[in-house]
């Protein structure tokens, strides 16, 4: 499938502020479930510099910096990307029973996104689907994958930071990134490696009226690598999702990332238009 995304983000200021530095994280990814096929950024006002490096979760950043005082600050992207991966299970697990155990080669790298840490609450959440599962890995993904949509409420939170996994089990709902931090928090619960993910997928942006980035989550899986598992849609990650920015934390693969100087609040506006073709 070839997705292509135009999608602006404009914050307007009440007076002009000294921008700070930012980080922006709208570069799809090019591996192997996609290919990135052309890209362009716009940052308004021109950066005084810019650069581009990989993040510590390899994805694609640029670093901008400024000089001038602007009342108003933009970026627009515009890509297309060829999705390739028909069969979210196109790879055999290398060892299926929970608690998870990670081959010894690559248990130091996998560590930081296996800690647990889970509130009881969460524990027990992720212990619960589990048993459902009898204790085999891909059964329990695929069982937390659909609890989560069936048992909390998925709602359009357009601001804020994610919620903790706890804070979204209490409140019995959550928008797409408090429900991607509990898979996680499930995950690791049970000794998984997972991560979140920020990027666009077909079905959120097809109201113009209501169009937003996305948010799921990516578990490592020994024999298929991160693999993406979406709990608002309840669906393993394919073809109509586009992994932009992944890592250990949400604030991590935030879009835009950055500060002003200055005696004045902001506004912020998105648009996102997505086009679709087999």
């Amino acid at each position: 499938m070839k997705i292509t995304v135009a999608h602006t983000t404009v914050y307007r200021y009440g007076s002009p502020v000294l921008l700070g530095p930012h980080v922006i994280r709208l570069r799809p990814r090019d591996d192997g479930s996609q290919r990135l096929l052309c890209y362009e950024l716009k940052i308004t006002p021109e950066p005084r510099a810019r650069s581009q490096s990989l993040d510590q979760d390899g994805n694609v950043v640029t670093h901008a910096w400024f000089e001038e005082a602007s009342a108003e600050f933009a970026v627009y992207t515009r890509f297309t990307v060829e999705t390739f991966r028909d069969n979210p299970f196109d790879f055999l697990l290398e060892r299926p029973a929970l608690p998870f155990e990670y081959p010894a080669a690559v248990q130091a790298f996998v560590a930081p996104y296996a800690h647990a840490g889970a509130a009881p609450s969460v524990a027990e959440f992720a212990h619960s689907a589990a048993e459902v599962a009898g204790r085999k890995t891909m059964d329990f993904l695929v069982e937390l994958n659909r609890r989560i949509p069936r048992l909390l409420r998925p709602i359009a939170r357009t601001e804020g930071p994610a919620r903790s996994a706890a804070e979204t089990l209490q409140a019995g709902e959550g928008a797409c990134r408090d429900f991607a931090v509990l898979f996680c928090s499930a995950c690791r619960a049970m000794g998984l490696a997972a991560r979140f993910v920020s990027g666009y997928e077909r079905e959120a942006a097809r109201d113009p009226e209501h169009a937003y980035m996305h948010a799921w989550a990516e578990v490592y899986l020994p024999g298929g690598g991160w693999r993406g598992f979406d709990p608002t849609r309840g669906l393993a990650v394919s073809t109509a999702h586009v992994p932009v920015a992944a890592a250990l934390e949400p604030d991590r693969a935030a879009p835009i990332s950055g500060s002003y100087l200055g005696p004045t609040q902001s506004t912020m506006e998105t648009s996102i238009h997505m086009e679709t073709s087999e």
